[in-house]
């Protein structure tokens, strides 16, 4: 909470201009002690640990999540190759998140429209917020689904594999005009999977 109290006021109002890219790291900067930065939870090279500035990627999550949902184009994002955790209270299909690491690891966003669209993001005492804003009504909706999840077992190690998908929905008419395949993972999974391993498959089968 600490770390991305500092790190929002430097994303939200964010307007991103017509052929503007945004860039995570652009904006945020360096986190370091001196700018208040405390130790927080890392993912990084397979492992979990910790660093100064950890747990922004639940920020650089948010910001991908809802560029999502409008026709912002990602140009540069990136996803930890293996699963940490299981999915007590999860929200979002596994693998929609994403990955930031100074400096090189980053999140960017391009505006290809002739509109300006605006991020907010906010903290509440328990929850990290953001919407995204537009100068002009834009005429489609956007809805982000799974497919195709699935546990495996190959080479002695646990996976989980899954698509994300982009439904485009014309807001006048409600019809579908549009479908596009967002991402596909495959991931190592490094928790016990005793509880799921009934509905596990092996490689390569449907």
């Amino acid at each position: 909470m600490v770390n991305l109290g500092i790190a929002v006021p430097s994303i939200d109002g964010l307007l991103i201009k017509p052929g503007e890219t945004f860039s995570f790291w652009q904006r945020v900067g360096k986190t370091t002690a001196a700018k208040g930065y405390v130790e927080g939870l890392l993912l990084s090279q397979g492992e979990v640990r910790t660093g100064v500035g950890g747990g922004l990627c639940q920020l650089a999550n948010l910001l991908f999540w809802m560029a999502l949902h409008t026709p912002l184009q990602v140009t540069e994002r990136h996803h930890h190759q293996f699963d940490p955790f299981p999915d007590d209270h999860r929200v979002l299909p596994f693998g929609s998140g994403a990955s930031v690491f100074y400096n090189y690891v980053d999140l960017r966003l391009f505006n290809p429209t002739r509109q300006t669209f605006q991020i907010r993001v906010w903290l509440t005492d328990n929850h990290l917020k953001g919407a995204v804003f537009t100068d002009r009504e834009w005429p489609c909706a956007y809805h982000v689904e799974e497919r195709n999840h699935a546990f495996l077992r190959q080479g002695g190690k646990h996976y989980r594999r899954n698509e994300i998908w982009r439904l485009v929905i014309d807001k006048r008419t409600g019809n579908r005009t549009g479908e596009e395949l967002v991402i596909r993972n495959f991931s190592e999974v490094k928790y016990d999977l005793a509880d799921i391993t009934p509905n596990m498959q092996k490689a390569g089968q449907p």
